[in-house]
C-alpha cells in the first residue's frame, strides 16, 4: 500500500516538474536540456510561480551588485535589463504591438497591425513607458527589494491566466491560443493565488515589511492584474498573445510603482 502511494506521488511529482520545466522553456531564455520530455499542456497555470522564481532570481542578482558596490540607480538599471533578458523580451514585445494596434482608429485593423512584426512609435514609447517606471520604481525602493520583485513578476504572470481564463482568444491561431485549449480556469486562478497569498505572508515574517504594505501589494496586485486585463478585453473585444504579454508588463511596472509608494 505504501508503496503504491509513493510511486503515484513520484508520479506526481514528475509530471509537475515536466509542467514546470514547459513553462520554463516557453517564458523564459533559460537553456533546459533539449532531450527532456517536457509538457507544454495547461503551462500556463504555473506562470505565476514561475514569476516567483524569476523574481528571486532578479532579487539575488541585485544583491550581488549591491555587495559589489554599485549604487542603486545602477543596481536598479542592471536588474530590469535582466528582467527583460530572461523572458527573451516575450512580454514586453507583445506589450509593444498591443500599443501600436490600439493606436489605430480603425478597430478592424487592429490585430493585423498587432500581427506586423516591425515596431512603429506607439509601440517604441510604451516600451520606454515601462522600462523607465521599472527603473524608477526600483531606484526608488531601498528596502524588501527581492519580495517586490517576486511579488510583481508573480501577480503580472497570474493576471495573464485570468485573461486566458475569462476572455476570448481572437485568432484561430498563434503562439497564447493553447493556452485556452488547455485552461482550467477554477484550478488556474487558485494555483496561482494560492502561490501569492504564500508570498505574502512572507513578506510580512520574513521581509518584515508589515501588513499594510503587504495587504497593499495583494490587494493591488488583484486589482491591477483584473484591471489591465479587462480594459484590454473592452478595447479588442478579448486577447491574443501579445495582449497577455502587455497584461503581464504593465500589471508588473504599476505594481512596483504601488509597492514603492507602500514602502
Amino acid at each position: 500500500m505504501m508503496g503504491s502511494v509513493l510511486r503515484w506521488g513520484l508520479a506526481g511529482l514528475k509530471r509537475w516538474g515536466l509542467h514546470l520545466a514547459g513553462a520554463v522553456v516557453f517564458y523564459t531564455c533559460v537553456p533546459l536540456p533539449s532531450h527532456w520530455p517536457f509538457n507544454f499542456k495547461g503551462i500556463a497555470r504555473y506562470a505565476p510561480l514561475l514569476g516567483i522564481l524569476m523574481g528571486l532570481i532578479l532579487g539575488g542578482g541585485d544583491w550581488v551588485l549591491m555587495h559589489l558596490g554599485l549604487p542603486i540607480a545602477t543596481r536598479s538599471a542592471l536588474v530590469v535589463a535582466l528582467w527583460v533578458g530572461l523572458t527573451g523580451g516575450l512580454h514586453l514585445d507583445g506589450a509593444m504591438d498591443t500599443a501600436d494596434g490600439l493606436a489605430v482608429m480603425e478597430p478592424e485593423r487592429r490585430l493585423a497591425v498587432m500581427a506586423d512584426s516591425h515596431s512603429g512609435a506607439f509601440g517604441v514609447m510604451a516600451a520606454i513607458a515601462i522600462v523607465g517606471l521599472k527603473v524608477l520604481a526600483l531606484s526608488e525602493l531601498t528596502q524588501g527589494r527581492g519580495f517586490a520583485l517576486m511579488a510583481v513578476a508573480g501577480w503580472g504572470r497570474w493576471g495573464q491566466v485570468v485573461a486566458i481564463a475569462r476572455y476570448p482568444y481572437l485568432k484561430p491561431e498563434g503562439k497564447g491560443a493553447f493556452h485556452q485549449a488547455h485552461a482550467r480556469p477554477g484550478v488556474d486562478w487558485l494555483w496561482g493565488g494560492m502561490g501569492l497569498m504564500a508570498l505574502g505572508l512572507a513578506m510580512v515574517t520574513l521581509g518584515n515589511l508589515g501588513w499594510v504594505v503587504t495587504g497593499g501589494t495583494v490587494l493591488g496586485g488583484m486589482g491591477l492584474a483584473l484591471g489591465t486585463g479587462s480594459w484590454f478585453h473592452r478595447q479588442l473585444g478579448g486577447h491574443t498573445g501579445d495582449t497577455y504579454g502587455a497584461v503581464v508588463e504593465w500589471t508588473e511596472a504599476l505594481l512596483l510603482c504601488l509597492i514603492t509608494a507602500l514602502v
